[in-house]
Parts: C-alpha cells; structure tokens; sequence
C-alpha cells in the first residue's frame, strides 16, 4: 500500500526542513521528485541526494510556479502529486509590524500556494487525477503565538482556501488535504537554542520534537492512491501537543 513508483511529485519548499523530509518519503515510496526552491545551492544537493530534479522557484512569482510544473511535467508527462509546502515564519509583534511585514508573509505562505495550485490543477484535471497537499500549521487555525499573528493568519488562510478549492476539483480524481505540523526539529527551530527546545519538548506529551519525516509520511499517505476518498482535510502532525487542558496533564 501507499505505492507512488512511477509518480512524479513537485514539492515546493522542499530544499530543506520539513519541505526536505516531504521529499524524502516520497522517493522512498516510489515517486519520481521534483523540488522547487528558491534556495539553489540546497535545493540542487537535496535533488541530488534523492536522484530527483531541481528547479529553482520563487513561489510568489507565477511565471516561475508554472515553470516548476512544467519541469515536473517533462519527468514521465504527468504530475500526480503536488505538495505546496514552502513557507517562512519570521515573528514581529503587532506593535512593531509593518505593512511590508504582513505582506511579505501573506504573498509567500498564501499567495504562493494559490500560484502553484493553479499552475498545477491544470495538467491534473486534463489526466482526472491529483493529489495536493499543503503544508499548514497548529498555528493559526488551532493554537496562536505571540509575534506570529501574521503567520498565523497565512496558515489559517491555507486551510479555507483548501477546503473550498478541494470542493471545485472533487470530481475530477483530484483531492486537496492538509498537514499541520507541530513543534518540528528543523534547523529554523533550532536556531532558537536549547533552552527553547526544552520548554517545547516539555508541553508536549510524547516530551519529544518531531522530525520532518514525520510530516513527510502523513503527507505521502494523502498523495497515496489509497487516499482517494478523503479531500478537504487536515491531519494534525504533533505529538498530541493541543491535547492538554493544563501543564498538569502531561507532568
């Protein structure tokens, strides 16, 4: 189950952190990657590591989303799998954010998933068949942040434009999901010091930090043929970290 040989998968983001453990899972499972990143030195070694394809995107750019799936298109002339996952998380507390702060993170995070899902709904309803994953977060729809209410509002906004958009494609073979990481130890998390790290694993209740490959395999099982009946859906990736009513519940 869960086969994908033969499939080729774009997956935007995927040069490093949780983008690159996406990656990874779906070359295990079989498929054919493509990473689209605009960080080309990464971007290129992740590439060669998965024997895969790079091509470099800029994903607020949609004269360079339609190249990446183009790119995909040229591995085998399909694109069965898209998943949208680049995104950034840079914080500004609401008294010192700017217009540029907000914008900046709207047009990466929201605008940048709707460019590349247009960019490839278009090759996946001429074959009747798609999967589309994109890569949320708890933060936002289900928990909050101080300094993060701009990412927040970008990841929240993900979730309703997959669920309307899951709706319009239902009936083609094409299916839009959602995967909403928790506390992930990625290079960007740790940049923030052991001290940091601790208190996360400390609120969560398994006391430890996922790794990208744990968002990389619930994202593989909703780019799997065997995910055709569920769309507009989201799985929460975290350790059981929203579970606790209190600190008290996980000492």
């Amino acid at each position: 189950m869960f086969e994908l040989t033969g499939q080729t998968a774009l997956v935007t983001g995927g040069a490093k952190g949780i983008g690159k453990g996406i990656a990874l899972s779906l070359a295990k499972a079989g498929a054919h990657v493509v990473i689209a990143d605009i960080d080309e030195a990464q971007g290129q070694a992740t590439a060669a590591e998965l024997n895969g394809r790079f091509v470099r995107c800029d994903v607020t750019s949609q004269p360079d989303c339609q190249a990446a799936v183009e790119s995909a298109l040229a591995v085998t002339g399909k694109l069965e799998i898209l998943c949208s996952n680049t995104g950034i998380f840079p914080q500004a507390r609401l008294e010192n954010m700017t217009e540029a702060d907000w914008d900046l993170m709207q047009s990466v995070n929201l605008k940048g998933m709707f460019f590349i899902v247009q960019a490839a709904l278009k090759p996946m309803r001429a074959q009747r068949y798609g999967r589309i994953v994109v890569t949320s977060s708890i933060t936002g729809a289900i928990t909050g942040f101080p300094g993060w209410s701009h990412y927040g509002a970008s990841k929240a906004g993900q979730l309703g434009f997959m669920r309307s958009a899951a709706l319009e494609v239902a009936n083609q073979g094409i299916t839009f999901n959602a995967v909403m990481p928790g506390n992930i130890l990625t290079a960007g998390l740790a940049d923030q010091g052991e001290t940091y790290l601790d208190q996360m694993r400390a609120a969560i209740p398994t006391h430890t930090l996922g790794e990208p490959e744990d968002i990389g395999h619930a994202a593989c099982f909703l780019a799997s043929p065997e995910a055709r009946f569920i769309t507009g859906q989201q799985i929460i990736v975290d350790g059981g970290q929203i579970l606790p009513e209190s600190p008290e519940a996980i000492e």
